[in-house]
């Protein structure tokens, strides 16, 4: 596509100089001629840009959970739970990945309040079909390992990755704190429909996703029979606790009220909740060395909805020095860049509390970037980014398949030259 493009412009002086040889009319003529052509090519690429489109995603409807309701197992604003399920074929039609969508969290009654009439509240605000790609397509060519398996986005409206459990509604916001429900709630339905077959599952999820699946990777195992294999990925929900750039713990005491408004303190790991604050409980670091389920942790070290939400909050910059560099991290001063490499640093010591495991997988690149399995670029495509030469995707089935084992880091910003880094909308929404 770009060589003809190139190509166009190419020939786009020669093609003028000529119109200078004939008459008025022949030079209109000739000028009709020439913009139809170049009317035709640019319809041309843009067809073939949407067939590509097309064939990277496919779109599945969605499945309520109606029965859900009368458990109380409910959205914000009572409304059912849902998700999309796209049932497996051929060699993994008893194969199963259960993926958690994200979308950040509420923390108190007015941001609870917000969220309850869009979709991330409410399934009524629900796309009645969704996009499929990346570590959901159904396509070998661009999911080799899991494109056959049974594969299903469960629609995320608590507000809280699936843990609240508040028994008494207000009968004046009438909001409801039931993530934890809901999860089990969605679980239930998927097991009658034939997950309680599994020969392989995953739960995996991308941001407050990707938190979901590590905050309930134990008990999504304990959910199927004893044979099953099981395994968890996190995409971009290794959140660490640290503080931002004027030196307040943002995050810590965000987390604090999430799980104090939604009662997620006992539905968050016993391992954990034993030996420090429930909220304390909400950051992966502290969680996730306990989970005996093998888990595999895929994040970018300079996760830019943390850099943006963690580092940098509104709150810490309200001068707005950090505006741009949060856009674009080409724009980032070099003091902000000295700052976030920083960050990276502290990631990294995150991830090493954890301590050793050799059934843990490990994909931290140096990207600008955030949720890296969802997007067809991004998962496995000949121009994704890599480590040790492996796509998400290779290293991912790698993994779970026991081909080899797969934990590697990056070099710091800007070597790595596969990253596909995020430039922002600078109007775009901020869920923290």
């Amino acid at each position: 596509m770009h060589k003809r493009r190139k190509l166009l412009l190419k020939n786009k002086s020669p093609r003028i100089k000529v119109l200078n040889w004939g008459s008025r009319s022949s030079e209109s003529s000739r000028l009709k001629t020439i913009m139809s052509g170049r009317l035709l090519k640019c319809l041309h690429i843009l067809v073939f840009m949407l067939i590509v489109l097309r064939t990277e995603s496919f779109y599945v409807n969605i499945t309520y959970v109606r029965s859900a309701v009368a458990k109380g197992a409910v959205c914000l604003d009572g409304s059912p739970p849902a998700y999309h399920l796209d049932k497996g074929y051929g060699a993994g039609i008893n194969n199963w990945l259960v993926h958690m969508e994200g979308g950040g969290w509420c923390n108190n009654v007015t941001t609870c309040l917000a969220r309850k009439n869009s979709r991330l509240g409410s399934s009524k605000y629900m796309d009645k079909q969704l996009a499929f790609s990346g570590i959901l397509n159904n396509k070998a060519n661009f999911n080799p390992d899991f494109y056959n398996w049974n594969r299903v986005k469960v629609r995320y409206c608590d507000g809280a990755s699936f843990t609240g459990d508040a028994e008494a509604v207000n009968p004046i916001t009438k909001l409801h704190y039931r993530g934890a429900r809901v999860f089990l709630a969605v679980m239930q339905d998927l097991l009658a429909k034939g997950m309680k077959n599994a020969e392989n599952a995953v739960l995996s999820g991308c941001s407050a996703g990707g938190l979901t699946a590590i905050l309930h990777c134990d008990s999504f195992k304990a959910l199927l029979p004893m044979g099953t294999k099981v395994k968890c990925f996190s995409d971009a929900g290794y959140f660490i606790n640290t503080k931002d750039v004027s030196g307040a713990q943002h995050i810590e005491a965000f987390y604090h009220d999430v799980v104090s408004t939604h009662g997620s303190a006992k539905n968050l790991p016993r391992s954990c909740t034993s030996r420090m604050k429930p909220s304390l409980c909400f950051f992966p670091q502290y969680v996730a060395r306990e989970i005996r389920t093998p888990l595999f942790i895929i994040n970018a070290a300079y996760d830019s909805w943390q850099i943006k939400n963690i580092l940098a909050p509104g709150a810490a910059d309200p001068h707005g020095t950090w505006y741009n560099c949060k856009t674009d991290i080409n724009k980032c001063s070099a003091i902000q860049l000295r700052t976030m490499q920083g960050f990276r640093l502290e990631f990294i010591r995150a991830l090493y509390e954890l301590g050793v495991s050799t059934s843990r997988g490990y994909f931290i690149n140096s990207c600008y970037a955030h949720c890296q399995t969802e997007m067809q670029e991004t998962w496995f495509r000949s121009d994704s980014p890599k480590l040790n030469n492996k796509t998400i995707a290779k290293a991912v089935g790698d993994w779970f398949y026991d081909r080899s084992p797969f934990q590697k880091g990056d070099c710091p910003y800007p070597c790595d030259r596969t990253c596909h880094n995020r430039v922002f909308d600078p109007q775009e929404h901020t869920l923290v």
